[in-house]
């Protein structure tokens, strides 16, 4: 039994150890604070938020606790919570492989890899339904798999274009930017591990996974897609390395002329889709990190993906969830760092650089999430801050006032004169639901300074409108939308000049008329 006298004993003990670190000396932790009841010789005080309630209230339920130990409801609650925080991290994590994933299901509909060279010969159009696409020059779009060895790409010239791995990283450049300087090249792809010799006469890269896509983009030539799209059937191959001396036969299939989605789902099938993608590449291709948040939903390499209901339920939610979420971070981006100008709505595409990183080595989470929530494709040439060269993607969804834009109301852009591209520059409205093209009567809901009816002010300056119906006169420099339904709106600058980058031009913001 503890004494009063056991307990000034104590007391005195621990007056002595605070005096022998001497006066204004700070303890690591203060040995202060009521004796868990009952006190005997040798308990020790504790400071406060070391012991837990009898209960907690929670954001999903009260959670009691027997001297510190769950109940078993609580535990179910709790179990069920951790699952669901994790299956939401694992989704946003997810987005760039579940993207890959469906995109390459969509394009094996055309044929099978390696030999299938889908390309969108009359440009992309709104029927076709990919993420934020541009109809301003043609796209050639095909996917390779590096399973049967060592892989050749033979690049035509006078394209630009990249290489992706199954997680959307960046592997090479291609055509204008990559090796070959747009003056067409042969490039040796070799599989994850690859120990074998290496020929010469190649620009050689090393992908980390099996799956990887193939994209670049022809030009136009005096408005006419077809010279470009020409060079591309005549002077593309894509063969293994084994069969250099006889290549096989590709197979182009023009993309242009038909309906066709390429935009996963956000339901239960995203995680079928994350377990292919983890199933069929090496470990490696990725982070630890994001592999433990896949392994808590379930998804394991080696492993069958066999949720029980519960399972089922939490990673339903879920998947409902890191959607939101992604669409949060999207149209309403709060990152300081993706704001272009301060006093206008535009936003960078890329908040991080290509890599996506607050700093190096850091990565930022949230903006690669929303990045290829909205888009396809990564490399520096559409970073670029070499004046006159590569591309930027300034965008916003929302107006002068931070309000979603309303389809049924109309909208004035301005862009002040001259625009500084060297190239040329575009507007392309998006449907917030699918992060396509809006789908109206306008096969190509653009304005770009490559149409040849564009509206163009005496001082170089533009305005482009955007409402159900064309302002009168207007007509050549406005986009269709859609009463009850919202957009967004990409401005693409191909060869930006230093105005641009100095930000001594800015464009308007998008304001709503009347």
């Amino acid at each position: 039994m503890t004494t009063r006298r056991d307990l000034a004993l104590l007391a005195a003990a621990a007056s002595a150890l605070r005096g022998a670190f001497g006066p204004g000396t700070a303890e690591a932790q203060p040995l202060t604070g009521t004796p868990t009841p009952p006190a005997f010789r040798y308990t020790t005080p504790m400071p406060s938020g070391v012991a837990s309630p009898s209960s907690v209230d929670t954001r999903f339920g009260r959670l009691n606790f027997f001297d510190g130990v769950p109940d078993a409801a609580s535990t179910d609650a709790l179990y069920d919570n951790l699952v669901f925080q994790q299956a939401v991290q694992a989704y946003l994590l997810g987005i760039p492989a579940v993207n890959q994933a469906f995109n390459r299901q969509a394009i094996r509909s055309f044929g099978p890899d390696n030999t299938t060279i889908p390309i969108w010969e009359q440009l992309v159009d709104s029927r076709t339904v990919e993420l934020t696409a541009n109809d301003n020059t043609p796209y050639t779009w095909f996917w390779v798999d590096l399973r049967g060895g060592p892989l050749v790409i033979e690049v035509p010239p006078r394209v630009l274009g990249l290489i992706n791995d199954m997680y959307y990283f960046w592997v090479a450049d291609l055509g204008l930017t990559g090796a070959d300087r747009g003056r067409g090249g042969k490039y040796l792809l070799l599989p994850p591990g690859w120990r074998g010799q290496v020929p010469q006469g190649y620009t050689v890269t090393r992908p980390k996974t099996f799956g990887n896509v193939v994209i670049w983009r022809s030009f136009l030539e005096n408005g006419d897609p077809r010279p470009g799209v020409a060079m591309v059937k005549q002077r593309t191959k894509v063969y293994p390395l084994a069969r250099a001396a006889n290549p096989p036969r590709l197979t182009f299939v023009d993309g242009s002329t038909r309906p066709f989605n390429m935009v996963g789902p956000a339901d239960f099938r995203f995680w079928e889709l994350l377990n292919t993608v983890v199933q069929e590449e090496p470990l490696s291709a990725t982070d630890p990190t994001s592999l433990g948040y896949f392994a808590a939903a379930g998804i394991q390499k080696g492993r069958p993906f066999q949720p029980d209901e519960r399972m089922r339920r939490i990673l339903t939610e879920a998947a409902a969830t890191g959607d939101a979420t992604a669409r949060a971070l999207f149209y309403r981006m709060r990152d300081p760092e993706g704001i272009i100008f301060p006093d206008r709505r535009w936003k960078f595409a890329f908040v991080g650089g290509y890599k996506f990183e607050r700093q190096p080595g850091v990565p930022n989470l949230n903006a690669r999430s929303f990045y290829f929530f909205a888009a396809t494709g990564v490399t520096p040439a559409m970073d670029t801050r070499v004046v006159g060269e590569g591309s930027t993607y300034p965008w916003t969804a929302e107006d002068s006032n931070g309000n979603a834009f309303d389809g049924g109301r109309t909208y004035r852009l301005r862009l002040p004169g001259p625009v500084p591209v060297r190239t040329f520059w575009s507007t392309i409205v998006y449907d917030t639901q699918t992060r396509s093209m809006l789908q109206t009567d306008n096969r190509f809901p653009s304005v770009s300074s490559q149409n040849s009816g564009l509206q163009v002010s005496p001082d170089g300056s533009v305005d482009v409108w955007f409402g159900p119906t064309a302002p009168a006169g207007r007509a050549s420099n406005w986009v269709q939308t859609i009463p009850g339904k919202s957009w967004f709106v990409i401005l693409r600058l191909y060869g930006p000049l230093q105005p641009w980058f100095d930000k001594s031009w800015k464009p308007g913001d998008i304001e709503l008329q009347g």
